[in-house]
């Protein structure tokens, strides 16, 4: 699992001689109606946008980041639907890469729960199981392709576990929206993982909007 920052949107204003930052131009169109619009100071307003659930000002500045994950958890992901996404093309390019995940306890109290406490034995157990599906599943791949089989149907012999890469793509309204849901425990611990990374990123690009939003 891996995520980088690939773009964030970069003002061609500039103010007194300083361009504007991400979040200095959301505070600019925010005060489209007010004499002050290039008021160089922005924390206050942004932190009452946020307070007073004003969330339309978010949406004028945009990240993109770059996830390589499973399918599994790319397809979790891609349930984001105000986000913007491409996707590695499995019908286009050969697979070359598998995750591998540690196993936990059914939760039976709660079916979208797991809980990590199974014994070493049975974690071994399921690295080995990992290692032995892949192995099988991606002789199967190479031999389906060198019997002339198109990518689009060899790529139904491999596991969920077969690595993706995407590009996210989306406002900073959606990325806390985004980041709100899958931060939380609640979520898939594989998925956090990437959520709380994002995270990491949007809170050095957007400082001041994840200090009002008690992130930092």
């Amino acid at each position: 699992m891996d995520v980088r920052l690939i773009s964030i949107t970069k003002p061609s204003l500039a103010i007194d001689g300083n361009e504007l930052t991400p979040e200095g131009l959301m505070a600019y169109c925010a005060r489209v109606s007010s004499p002050k619009q290039e008021n160089p100071d922005y924390a206050k307003l942004l932190s009452y946008c946020i307070k007073n659930r004003h969330w339309s000002i978010f949406e004028m500045a945009d990240m993109t980041v770059e996830i390589t994950t499973s399918r599994a958890i790319a397809q979790q992901i891609l349930r984001h639907r105000s986000f913007q996404f491409q996707e590695f093309s499995q019908r286009y390019a050969k697979v070359q890469q598998v995750e591998q995940y540690d196993a936990r306890r059914q939760d039976v109290k709660n079916r979208q729960n797991s809980i990590d406490d199974l014994p070493a034995d049975v974690l071994a157990w399921f690295h080995e199981a990992q290692d032995d599906v892949q192995k099988l599943a991606f002789e199967k791949y190479e031999e389906a392709l060198a019997k002339g089989v198109a990518k689009e149907c060899a790529r139904f012999l491999l596991p969920l576990a077969t690595q993706t890469r995407l590009y996210m793509k989306g406002s900073v309204r959606s990325w806390i929206h985004y980041l709100e849901v899958r931060c939380d425990p609640s979520t898939q611990k594989e998925h956090r993982d990437i959520a709380l990374k994002i995270r990491e990123i949007f809170q050095a690009e957007f400082p001041t909007v994840a200090k009002a939003l008690d992130w930092a």
